[in-house]
């Protein structure tokens, strides 16, 4: 493997969304560091779970997707109005390695948003929080580096209006060693110290004028839910949005250890690991960056059957959000619509169609590549691998549209429904 250079850094480490690149939206269970590619000669396709009648499109798609670019671990789950039609685990490796399940947990990287952003809606729903509450006066942040934080609402935390920009100033929550140095601790590096580091710079941008996507925004707003509840994260997600669903599977992950039946992780690059000060190389998944800080904007680990029952609460009828709270979550930003013709949301990117809207979110992570999306006309699906494009490896968000495509190829749905099976 190689150590990562600087300049490919923020490539390789961010959690990223790229709107533009979803085409369909647009119109061994161990902590190996093995290279993907190894063995790739002796690899066999194995497939686990149920799917409806009529729908061998799918299996099709995901097959070839990860065997052109040997991805060792995928899952698929497909939802059409509100009913489970597939749930599928896929596995293309050696003998001996890790045979994913329709149950087996992944890092789910950025679609972690979404699930932040309904807990937060959820909150101003109760009438425990407000889009206009200050940022900095409910965090205590200082605005002596920048007083135009002071500017910052949770709406605009939600919206990626924060004003900091990771292509003009590095994102902190991959600045460890840095932010260790700089207030003279030890590694790791807490929550609490990334804010700290943060709030001495200035904002790249006025808050509300120019969306920049922002990792660290959303690191406030699970402090921000911390706060205004009294409860971990974690504690209150699960029990508020995810329990009301019959959601169980979900969780936070860890870096260097894995929950029961989690899929492997696969990198090319290594990197010093961010939990102490040795310097010691590690496999870029497994210590590189620190997960746990990242709760909030890439820490939860799901099913794709899990993020597909998620996504129903935008679909109305459920206790998690009322009606105005979803029209709150789709509705535009102060900024107005991209030249691209979509937007971002509360925790959901947006692009208006006939017939309705699409609404999506993609994640990405060293060893980690996912996508929920939501469609205008009733389907939904959610696509997991455990690893993700490296180097002069073939485009992963090609799966978007090959998703779309496969999914207007069925003429005839399956009328059955496999929800109580898993839920």
């Amino acid at each position: 493997m190689a150590e990562l250079s600087r300049r490919n850094f923020g490539k390789a480490a961010g959690l990223v969304a790229a709107p533009a690149l979803l085409a369909g939206c647009a119109g061994g269970g161990s902590g190996s560091s093995r290279t993907a590619q190894a063995a790739a000669a002796a690899r066999t396709w194995g497939v686990t779970g149920k799917a409806l009648a009529g729908l061998g499109g799918f299996d099709a798609t995901i097959k070839s997707f990860m065997q052109a670019r040997s991805i060792p671990c995928g899952q698929l789950a497909v939802v059409r109005k509100g009913k489970l039609v597939l749930s599928r685990g896929y596995t293309y490796a050696e003998a001996g390695a890790f045979k994913t399940q329709p149950t087996s947990p992944f890092r789910i990287a950025s679609i972690s948003k979404p699930v932040t952003a309904t807990a937060v809606l959820r909150l101003v729903q109760d009438g425990k929080l407000k889009l206009t509450d200050r940022v900095a006066t409910l965090l205590g942040l200082s605005t002596t580096a920048d007083p135009r934080l002071k500017d910052v609402t949770v709406l605009r935390l939600l919206q990626h209006l924060g004003g900091w920009d990771r292509d003009i100033s590095p994102d902190p929550m991959f600045r460890d060693a840095a932010i260790a140095k700089e207030l003279g601790l030890a590694l790791p590096v807490s929550q609490a110290s990334i804010m700290k580091y943060t709030s001495r710079r200035p904002l790249d941008h006025a808050p509300g004028t120019h969306y920049a996507y922002s990792n660290y925004g959303y690191l406030l707003l699970g402090r921000i839910i911390e706060k205004v509840t009294g409860k971990k994260y974690e504690d209150y997600v699960r029990q508020t949005v995810l329990a009301p669903r019959g959601i169980t599977r979900m969780r936070l992950g860890k870096s260097r250890t894995k929950a029961t039946g989690e899929v492997p992780y696969y990198s090319t690059y290594t990197g010093a690991t961010v939990f102490d000060n040795s310097g010691t190389k590690v496999p870029f998944p497994y210590g590189a960056f620190n997960l746990e800080n990242m709760d909030a904007h890439g820490g939860w680990l799901a099913t794709a059957m899990d993020l597909t029952r998620f996504a129903g609460v935008y679909d109305g009828g459920t206790s998690v959000l009322s009606s105005t709270s979803i029209s709150r979550a789709f509705a535009k930003p102060e900024i107005g619509v991209n030249a691209d013709g979509w937007y971002y949301g509360c925790g959901w990117q947006v692009r208006p169609v006939t017939g309705g809207r699409n609404t999506w979110h993609n994640g990405s992570l060293a060893g980690t590549y996912t996508l929920l999306v939501r469609r205008y006309d009733g389907l939904s699906w959610a696509v997991l691998f455990d690893q993700r494009q490296e180097g002069s490896a073939a485009n992963y968000g090609d799966i978007d549209s090959l998703l779309h495509k496969a999914a207007n190829a069925v003429k005839t749905w399956p009328t059955g429904n496999l929800t109580s099976t898993y839920f």
